[in-house]
């Protein structure tokens, strides 16, 4: 029997049809609450712009709301897009999450902006080439250590010092996974919505890594991948809430901008070419049934070679979706 390695979360904080921004932000913590109660390993919340469906701008924001309303659960960012911040208010809204919660905070660090190139042009502080991304990473570290100053200036950060903040790369792209590797960092690939080539770029992760590098926090590889994932009693129901997830993606890919659509029969997504193109985008998937989820996150598992998995879950109602979570625990811990 495949080993059943550590579960986490990643949450986009989706506003449903008929839901308040409001309404959409007190479910995710409440799923946060139970996300604890039901042995996940982390909480991270993904960082997105100008998207009417989702509520996760204010990362650092998201992560202190449910790390107050939570005991156990690791919360973190999946992730803060470094390029949109100044990494110094990065480390100090990491420092003091971490001085509040401590050892209960992950950073994860990816380049890609999280928008679009207008509203990225409004948020941009810091360069997104990699030596400007891993420059950033060093000073993170600097601030996060004993010393609590950053390696390029003789500014502290204050509230970061002695933290020791573990630090993840995201990323979905091959110079993404040998950036990972090079700063000797764990590495969390974006296989749920970009599942191409995956096991090349984890491979090359793997060969790039360099636990002597100056930003290394650990001694060997470590991989997380993500997967999306949707539990229901029966495989037809749940591949009839999947359509919510469908819709979402073809509304990002046509610019139609409305809020989380509800489930509708399978045949009625789209056209067989888009059906085709969101099977290609979403093909890391674990969709049905206790078992059907099982069988295919183990199968991911052995495929992958990952230390931990993180899953998406989108659902028009709230209530699927916590569903899902209480049977997706069952089967897996």
């Amino acid at each position: 029997m495949t080993k059943h390695i550590p579960l986490n979360v990643l949450d986009l904080v989706s506003i449903s049809e008929g839901q308040t921004i409001k309404e959409a932000i007190e479910q995710s913590l409440e799923t946060a609450q139970l996300l604890d109660k039901l042995g996940f390993k982390r909480l991270w919340f993904a960082e997105h712009h100008n998207t009417s469906s989702l509520a996760s701008m204010a990362t650092s924001n998201l992560i202190g709301l449910a790390a107050k309303m939570t005991e156990r659960i690791r919360v973190g960012s999946g992730g803060i897009m470094l390029p949109n911040h100044a990494p110094l208010q990065v480390a100090e809204s990491f420092g003091t999450l971490a001085q509040l919660f401590p050892d209960r905070i992950d950073l994860g660090l990816g380049r890609a902006p999280g928008t679009d190139a207008q509203t990225a042009q409004l948020l941009t502080r810091s360069g997104s080439d990699p030596q400007s991304f891993a420059n950033s990473i060093f000073d993170l570290m600097g601030w996060f250590s004993e010393d609590g100053v950053a390696h390029s200036v003789p500014v502290t950060s204050n509230v970061g010092t002695g933290t020791n903040i573990p630090i993840w790369i995201l990323s979905s792209s091959t110079s993404g996974a040998s950036i990972a590797g090079q700063l000797g960092l764990p590495y969390s690939i974006a296989t749920h919505f970009t599942p191409d080539n995956y096991r090349e770029k984890i491979d090359l992760y793997r060969s790039a890594f360099k636990s002597t590098a100056p930003t290394a926090q650990i001694e060997e590889p470590y991989v997380m991948a993500g997967i999306n994932v949707l539990v229901a009693p029966t495989d037809e129901e749940a591949q009839k809430l999947w359509t919510t997830t469908q819709r979402f993606l073809l509304d990002a890919q046509t610019g139609k901008r409305r809020l989380l659509q509800p489930p509708v029969d399978p045949e009625e997504i789209g056209t067989e070419q888009e059906r085709a193109f969101i099977e290609s985008m979403f093909s890391i998937k674990a969709v049905g049934s206790p078992e059907t989820v099982r069988k295919k996150l183990e199968e991911f598992t052995e495929r992958s070679g990952a230390d931990e998995l993180i899953v998406v879950t989108y659902t028009y109602n709230p209530e699927d979706r916590k569903r899902s979570m209480k049977m997706l625990a069952d089967l897996w811990f």
